[in-house]
């Protein structure tokens, strides 16, 4: 069951990490509905460049690596502190972005009926709680 858990995980991580190399590198699809904007619905609260969506990129790309490693289906040496907390930390990143009570994002976001907030709703913060739940499932099986 970890094997399955770790794997999907990996999965999920390399899709999202993929689009993120895809805006890196120019493209627009789904580019309109991913990032936050004001209430009027035109004003964008974020607008990342491409060094800032390359690091997101990497590093939700490391959180699948490291995913495999902790499990020990990719061989690699890593700090002890890391492979004791760092299940957790994924963890708890993805559950506050999920759970989080902030203006733009999570389940409990005060700015809900933008095209970005419908999404989130529907589809981002559900996907931080899965990987989050996910994620601890591992943790407390390690």
């Amino acid at each position: 069951m970890t094997t399955l858990i770790a794997f999907l995980l990996f999965l999920i991580f390399l899709c999202i990490s993929s689009i993120h190399f895809y805006w890196a590198a120019g493209g627009k699809w789904g580019s309109d509905a991913v990032l936050p904007t004001k209430a009027d619905n035109n004003i964008k609260v974020l607008n990342p460049g491409i060094v800032s969506t390359l690091i997101v990129a990497f590093g939700l790309l490391g959180f699948g690596f490291f995913i495999l490693i902790v499990t020990k289906l990719v061989t690699f040496s890593l700090p002890q502190w890391l492979t004791t907390y760092g299940l957790w930390i994924i963890a708890g990143i993805f559950m506050l972005r999920a759970i989080g009570d902030f203006n733009y994002v999570g389940f409990f976001k005060k700015i809900k009926h933008t095209k970005f907030g419908e999404s989130d709703t529907k589809y981002f913060s559900p996907l931080c709680l899965v990987i989050g739940v996910l994620t601890i499932i591992l943790a407390l099986k390690k």
